[in-house]
């Protein structure tokens, strides 16, 4: 089955198309209804009839676009009405949800004339919180933006103008930066002069490019003063006509800098590419099929070909979903009258910066782990990168602020936080530790410091504020890694081959003589990454450590457990995982550490759970975890945790609700609780469960990560004398930034300094 009819089941089956109307709030009950429409809602409606902006605080207008088209001009498909588009709009509203939580109606128009399109759109003016304009032709959606813009005092955007130019100007940015260029120095040609085109034009003008560098042309070649003067171009042409001698597109490339495709394809051909200046820029973006295809236009020189097409299948894809989804975001939460120069330029420089920033390791796999970095194959982020959201919107957001289009005000750091937990629970709780991290960074070790995982979250841990990094390894491997990933930054190395070790093997071997070591073995052991940054922390040159890519679980554990050894008030260590899902959090112990714990161990991870809980500003409520609720079956595997449960609860320093043992539905379901077992302690779901052993456990946390849709934070070792912390091979870049933000949290809840 191809890709036509795999669309077209896509889109049939039941429910047919792609969006829905969910509902916000409960309507389980009478009392529910009666609140969400008659009598309750006469007041909403009273209060909105007395102050119009009301209806920002009691209807979703604030969070509402209209996407609005007549189907007049549709990618790839052209004039083929407002019937034939309504999947198209549907889909640009899934792209608005996925990408920027943002709600949509659809509008299909059967009207052409601009008039009464303009008219329709300004009725619906209460309804939405802005209005995006798709598909409409040329040059009728020029006369619907521009009148919308001055009539309406909601945004209005027609993305198929400015998505194009916003998208591009950032990729025009790099370039220009990358080929060693100055954008007001640059050539540019247009191959088209649509609507696309003209607005790509002015944009670039805003970026810094100059007019008279600009040439356009259209399917009949050059647009010249001459043409213009002849009436042979509409009046939006003419705005980028020029005192030149008429001719082709071919004579037009000569000598440019860069080429801009909005046309057609294959009208470009490599003797083109050749006869541009050096290290051309070529964004040939016509769809399905570019002006001259990549490999063609790679080929066509021996210097840097800087390309970009509209298609997926190449590098430096120009994706309008980069750009409409989080202007609109910072237009609406701010709520702009409209989405002026400022904030498209904004947008630009936010998504070109982007670009040169690291990128995450699950936007590499899921580009098949093609390299992703700054340079001629990477000048734009890719679309799924979930950075975009809190870059742009921001930025976008401050820029209304300042041009004094905003109509309510927002910090831009809590409001960055704020769209930062729309990804996710799992990133507003650890937005809460690192910013304890930050306000405190500490000296921590990364054991594996010759990784390049390690290397590259180094660079965010130091770039972001949140500790100071310590890597140990080959310092020369070291610096060639971070050369080849381009990352500027000078960390802390300690070479095993070059720094003085003599103290550590000293202190290595105090402490483990009496368990069969001897000084030359200490030694030994001083050169292993594990043992030296183990031995490091625990003799204060650092406060804490991170390890495990490189080794299994036990192997990496072995070492911290045997030099730092556990706290003064543990017995135990034990690892903990949290799980954050849409609307809670729960912590999963043990889950690493301990194989067949005993009611002694059970408490005291329960007890060093609970506290690792209230440093992501969670109140903890535990759970002694069984396949028996409450001795309704009595054996040894269940009392151990019935016992555990008994002795916390009857612990006076123990400041949290504790029970067990019980069944995991019920410890997490609040109606069981409340309902059956309503003598339990826990008068709300448990947060913390602690399972029955290590099988148990990581089985659980598995399956919840995996088919309950939670992302997973750690493992976290709790119960260990100073901050150590022990990875998972396999982990990305963004679990070493976030392990290492709570060892951090760990070392000054310790009262280590620095």
């Amino acid at each position: 089955m191809g890709l036509d009819e795999d669309a077209l089941d896509y889109h049939r089956e039941d429910p047919p198309g792609k969006i829905e109307i969910s509902t916000t709030k409960p309507t389980s009950t009478q009392r529910d209804l009666s609140l969400a429409y008659s009598p309750g809602v006469a007041t909403p409606c009273n209060h909105i009839h007395d102050d119009p902006d009301d209806a920002y605080t009691y209807t979703a207008k604030g969070n509402m676009v209209g996407v609005v088209s007549n189907g007049s001009a549709v990618l790839g498909l052209g004039d083929i009405g407002a019937q034939a588009s309504k999947p198209v709009m549907e889909g640009k509203g899934v792209l608005f949800k996925r990408f920027a939580d943002i709600d949509v109606f659809d509008i299909e128009l059967d009207e052409d004339d601009p008039q009464e399109i303009i008219r329709t759109v300004e009725a619906m003016e209460p309804t939405f919180g802005g209005i995006n304009l798709e598909d409409i032709k040329a040059p009728e959606c020029f006369e619907i933006e521009e009148s919308l813009r001055e009539s309406m005092s909601i945004p209005v955007f027609h993305d198929d103008q400015h998505g194009t130019a916003i998208i591009s100007g950032a990729a025009l940015l790099n370039a220009s930066d990358i080929a060693e260029k100055d954008l007001d120095d640059l050539e540019i040609v247009f191959s088209g002069a649509g609507a696309s085109a003209i607005a790509t034009a002015r944009f670039y003008l805003s970026l810094g490019a100059r007019k008279e560098n600009i040439t356009m042309c259209d399917s009949t070649g050059i647009i010249t003063e001459e043409r213009a003067s002849h009436g042979d171009v509409n009046e939006f042409k003419t705005e980028f006509a020029r005192d030149v001698p008429e001719g082709s597109l071919e004579d037009a490339i000569e000598d440019a800098d860069v080429f801009v495709g909005l046309s057609v394809g294959g009208i470009v051909s490599q003797e083109m590419v050749r006869s541009m200046n050096d290290d051309p820029i070529i964004f040939a973006m016509a769809n399905p099929d570019p002006e001259i295809n990549y490999e063609d236009a790679k080929a066509a020189r021996d210097d840097t070909v800087i390309m970009a097409t509209g298609r997926s299948d190449y590098p430096n894809m120009v994706n309008n979903v980069l750009g409409f989804p989080f202007i609109f975001r910072g237009a609406l939460d701010v709520r702009a009258s409209e989405i002026n120069e400022q904030m498209k330029v904004a947008a630009a420089r936010a998504i070109a910066e982007l670009a040169r920033k690291d990128v995450p390791d699950a936007v590499v796999k899921a580009y098949g782990d093609q390299p992703l970095r700054y340079g001629p194959e990477y000048i734009i982020p890719k679309p799924v990168d979930p950075r975009v959201l809190f870059e742009i919107t921001p930025a976008v957001a401050q820029a209304a602020i300042d041009s004094g289009a905003a109509r309510s005000d927002v910090d831009i750091d809590d409001y960055t936080e704020e769209l930062e937990a729309r990804l996710g629970k799992s990133r507003e709780m650890m937005r809460v530790v690192l910013n304890k991290a930050k306000s405190e960074p500490k000296r921590l070790v990364l054991a594996e410091g010759d990784d390049e995982k390690m290397i590259r979250a180094a660079h965010q841990i130091e770039d972001q504020g949140i500790a100071h990094p310590v890597l140990i390894g080959d310092r020369e491997r070291i610096w060639e890694t971070m050369d080849s990933l381009g990352l500027a930054f000078d960390p802390e190395i300690v070479d095993p081959d070059e720094a003085n070790l003599e103290p550590y093997a000293d202190r290595i071997h105090e402490l483990r003589q009496r368990k069969g070591i001897t000084r030359t073995e200490a030694a030994d052991f001083a050169r292993e990454k594990n043992y030296l940054g183990s031995v490091m922390v625990e003799m204060g040159d650092a406060d804490a450590m991170l390890t495990g890519l490189m080794h299994d679980y036990p192997s990496a554990l072995r070492p911290p457990l045997q030099i730092v050894g556990t706290a003064d008030d543990a017995n135990y260590a034990a690892g903990v995982y949290m799980l954050a899902f849409k609307n809670r959090v729960i912590f999963c112990a043990d889950a690493t550490v301990n194989q067949d714990p005993d009611t002694d161990v059970l408490a005291e991870t329960a007890q060093h759970t609970a506290e690792l809980a209230r440093r992501f500003n969670v109140e903890p409520r535990a759970a002694l975890l069984s396949y028996s609720d409450f001795g309704s079956v009595d054996n040894e595997g269940t009392r151990k945790p019935r016992e555990a449960a008994r002795k916390l609860r009857e612990d006076s320093a123990v400041e949290f609700p504790v029970d067990g043992e019980m069944q995991a539905d019920t410890a997490v379901v609040e109606e069981m609780l409340e309902g059956t077992y309503d003598f339990s302690e826990l008068d709300e779901p448990a947060n913390v469960l602690v399972f029955p052993n290590l099988e148990a456990g990581n089985i659980g946390y598995k399956l919840l990560q995996r088919l309950g849709g939670a992302e997973a934070i750690g493992p976290m070792l709790v119960g260990m004398d100073k901050p150590v912390h022990v990875l998972q091979r396999g982990d990305e870049v963004k679990d070493i930034v976030n392990l290492a933000s709570v060892a951090v949290v760990d070392a000054q809840e310790n009262g280590i300094e620095n």
